[in-house]
């Protein structure tokens, strides 16, 4: 019988991809960039709290943004009211970034004055977390409206994720989500994640956002 050849062209293309972002982490390192990867589903509040964090920040880090998205460019003209440097990439029907994309948003952000450069990812629980994009650090918003089950229905974005914002808590009397009991779905997943409730809209917990964020960005630069 005649023998088949198989190629498993995920795995390779995953094991490609992990060592350019391994590569592009060693560069955003030597030039004193950090790079956050910021993911969410839409409508979670990825842009408000971005714009949040960037009216927090901007006076004490130089910021730049990349707002990736499979069309459009309404995000990047959102964020662009902020006064930051901004790009809008467009994924061409993919629904995510991976590391060669990202180098490609980072040398049209032009990061030679940047510190903290930001990656909106595209709106979903799936396909980003399967793509490590180089990032220093990953972060997640899941909003109060999706439900506290989630991290039992999407675990591997909550297994990558350094840190999960759990955004709209001031709507928290009008669904059925306890918090207790996301943060032990969420830990359950990933024991080291960092877990910081916020209110992006009221700017309820931004600060201890804003302070983790600033304390990495540091570290990261010394």
């Amino acid at each position: 019988m005649k023998q088949v050849r198989i190629l498993e062209i995920k795995q390779s293309v995953f094991a490609d991809n992990d060592r350019q972002a391994e590569l592009l982490r060693q560069d955003l390192k030597e030039n004193g960039v950090f790079l956050l990867n910021l993911m969410s589903s839409p409508g979670a509040g990825k842009t408000t709290t971005l714009m949040r964090t960037i009216e927090a920040l901007k006076d004490t880090l130089k910021i730049g943004v990349m707002e990736a998205d499979i069309d459009s460019d309404v995000d990047a003209e959102t964020i662009s009211q902020t006064g930051v440097k901004v790009i809008q990439l467009h994924t061409g029907g993919m629904c995510h970034l991976d590391a060669e994309m990202t180098r490609q948003g980072l040398e049209g952000l032009e990061t030679g004055d940047i510190e903290l450069a930001i990656l909106e990812n595209v709106g979903n629980l799936v396909c980003p977390a399967e793509f490590d994009t180089g990032a220093v650090k990953n972060a997640m918003i899941l909003s109060v409206p999706e439900g506290d089950d989630k991290p039992l229905k999407y675990p591997l974005m909550f297994s990558i994720c350094d840190v999960v914002l759990i955004n709209k808590i001031d709507v928290m009397p009008y669904f059925d989500f306890d918090l207790a009991r996301c943060k032990e779905y969420i830990h359950m997943r990933n024991p080291d994640a960092t877990i910081i409730p916020i209110c992006a809209k009221t700017g309820e917990g931004m600060k201890a956002w804003t302070d983790w964020l600033v304390q990495e960005v540091s570290q990261w630069r010394m």
